[in-house]
């Protein structure tokens, strides 16, 4: 092969294509390794439900513990390995983060007096997945998904993907909730702060689900919805919501 070495034969292991290719090959191939793993699991907790069973002067009954106890450990490590790999789903392109982020967003925010935009753009500048709008707030989110074992995180007040800088994804969404902003406040007359969030599909984030750097929040999609609500007071009336978000539908075309 041009460029190799004819020592050191190619390794098929590291020819290929992306890295959400190569995840998904290794998870197939590790299959059978994670069942044997469950099954010695599955083996552990059937001795332990008997054992248990025993214990209680249950002895007629131990077999039966010790099925069960079994069965509940392997059904739990089943769901954990399916768990971890449902969570890089998007990162594989197999579902979409807008509508994951936008049916939470509307299930839980829907019957609170809040408006749920998906896919808005400033003509010729600026768009972002979701836009918000309720009694306490406005509100921007778009949805990004990193590999699952990139560390995001805040140093000194910087944000951090793995060992590069975030500063230019949070400035990015941070300029764009401005710019959304003044175009609602120059068109309604009413005055308009939006806080910008990322939604982070895949990827490690802090213990708790979200962090807040660089005038950023990044959170788990499920803890968007929840973080509006906790927002305290109200701003806006219900009639000022209502213009609101017929100037946002006008004003903003649909993104493609």
């Amino acid at each position: 092969m041009p460029g190799g070495s004819i020592y050191v034969q190619p390794n098929e292991k590291y020819t290929g294509n992306s890295p959400q290719w190569w995840y998904e090959k290794f998870w197939r191939e590790d299959a059978q390794s994670r069942r044997r793993s469950r099954y010695v699991k599955a083996a552990v907790g059937l001795v332990i439900g008997a054992a248990l069973a025993l214990r209680f002067d249950l002895t007629a009954a131990a077999p039966l513990f010790g099925l069960l106890l079994a069965g509940l450990v392997a059904a739990g490590d089943w769901y954990l390995d399916w768990r971890s790999f449902h969570a890089t789903a998007v990162w594989r392109g197999a579902k979409r983060g807008e509508a994951i982020t936008g049916k939470h967003l509307r299930r839980s925010l829907g019957r609170l007096g809040y408006s749920v935009l998906d896919g808005r753009a400033i003509r010729g500048q600026a768009s972002i997945d979701h836009l918000v709008i309720g009694p306490a707030g406005v509100w921007i989110i778009d949805n990004e998904s990193w590999s699952p074992d990139t560390e995001i995180a805040s140093y000194a007040g910087r944000l951090f993907f793995g060992e590069k800088y975030g500063s230019k994804t949070a400035k990015a969404l941070v300029d764009t909730a401005e710019a959304f902003a003044e175009l609602l406040t120059r068109e309604t007359r009413v005055p308009v702060t939006i806080t910008p969030m990322l939604a982070v599909h895949c990827g490690m984030l802090p213990r708790g689900g979200n962090l807040t750097a660089e005038g950023l929040t990044l959170l788990k999609p499920r803890l968007a919805a929840k973080k509006i609500k906790a927002a305290e007071g109200r701003i806006y009336s219900d009639e000022q919501i209502e213009l609101l978000t017929r100037t946002a539908v006008r004003e903003l075309q649909k993104a493609a």
